[in-house]
C-alpha cells in the first residue's frame, strides 16, 4: 500500500531533504525510522528538495509499504521514533500512482525577516536579521513584478541543471507584523535558491539599492551575475503543497 504523509521540520541541523553520503538529511531520518518499523529499506519520495537549513510546515512525501498498516498507527509509530525537530502531522492512504513531486500543482513558501537593530536569540534559526530600515511598499511593488509566467534563469543557483527555467508565480507579496516581515510566494514550481534569490533582490529594493522596475530588468536579462546573492536559508519555510 502507498502512504502519503505531511510533515514539518526544523531544517537547522540537516543537510537538506535529500539523501547525501555522510550527511544527515530529512529523507535519511524518515527512511531509517521506516526500516526500524518494517525491518527493510523503504524509499521515501518528497514533493521537493529543501536545502540545508530550510524548514517545512507542509512538506509532502509518499512511500510504498510492504504490508497493510493503518495510517494513523503509522503516524504514531514514526513520531515516536523521529527526533523532536521532525514531526508527521498527517498520514493517509494514497493511490498507487501518486507522485508527490510530479502531481503537485502549486507550492507555497514563506520567507521571514526580522527588521530591527538587535538580533533575537529565539529567532536566529528562523528569520534573516536586517538592521537597516526597509520600505515595505517598494518591496511589494517589486514582488508584484514576479507574478505571472516568466523565465527565472537569473534567480536560480549557478550550475543548476533544469529542463526549463520558466515558472508561473501566482502569489507574491510581503506583509508586516510589527518588526517582522513575511514574504509569501506561490508558484507552479521553484528552482534551487530561487525564492531566496528573489527575496535578496526585494530586500535590495527595500533598502533603496534597487528600484522596483529593475527587478523586471533582472528577470528579462536571464543573467545570474547582476542579481544579489541569495538570502540565508534560515528564513525559508515550505508551507504548503497543493494537488
Amino acid at each position: 500500500m502507498k502512504i502519503r504523509i505531511t510533515l514539518e521540520y526544523d531544517g537547522s541541523n540537516y543537510s537538506g531533504w535529500q539523501l547525501q553520503a555522510g550527511q544527515d538529511s530529512i529523507q535519511a531520518r524518515l527512511e531509517a525510522v521506516l526500516e526500524r518499523i518494517f525491518s527493510q529499506q523503504i524509499r521515501v519520495h518528497g514533493s521537493g528538495r529543501t536545502d540545508a537549513g530550510v524548514h517545512a510546515l507542509g512538506q509532502v512525501a509518499a512511500f510504498d509499504l510492504p504490508r497493510e498498516f493503518a495510517p494513523a498507527d503509522l503516524q504514531r509509530a514514526m513520531n515516536s521514533l523521529l527526533p523532536p525537530d521532525i514531526a508527521i502531522i498527517a498520514a493517509a492512504a494514497a493511490r498507487d500512482d501518486f507522485d508527490p513531486r510530479r502531481d503537485a500543482r502549486v507550492r507555497a513558501y514563506e520567507y521571514r525577516v526580522i527588521n530591527r537593530e538587535r538580533r533575537s536569540p529565539f529567532d536566529y534559526r528562523y528569520a534573516w536579521l536586517i538592521s537597516a530600515p526597509l520600505e515595505l511598499a517598494a518591496m511589494n511593488a517589486a514582488a508584484r513584478r514576479f507574478i505571472g509566467d516568466h523565465d527565472f534563469a537569473a534567480f536560480r543557483s549557478l550550475g543548476s541543471e533544469e529542463k526549463s527555467t520558466r515558472r508561473r508565480v501566482y502569489v507574491s507579496e510581503w506583509s508586516r507584523h510589527g518588526n517582522r516581515l513575511v514574504y509569501r510566494v506561490e508558484a507552479s514550481g521553484f528552482m534551487r535558491h530561487m525564492v531566496r534569490t528573489m527575496v535578496a533582490a526585494m530586500i535590495a529594493v527595500g533598502r533603496g539599492k534597487l528600484a522596483p522596475p529593475q527587478v523586471t530588468d533582472l528577470i528579462a536579462a536571464r543573467d545570474r551575475a547582476p542579481v544579489p546573492a541569495s538570502a540565508p536559508p534560515c528564513g525559508l519555510f515550505l508551507v504548503e503543497v497543493r494537488y
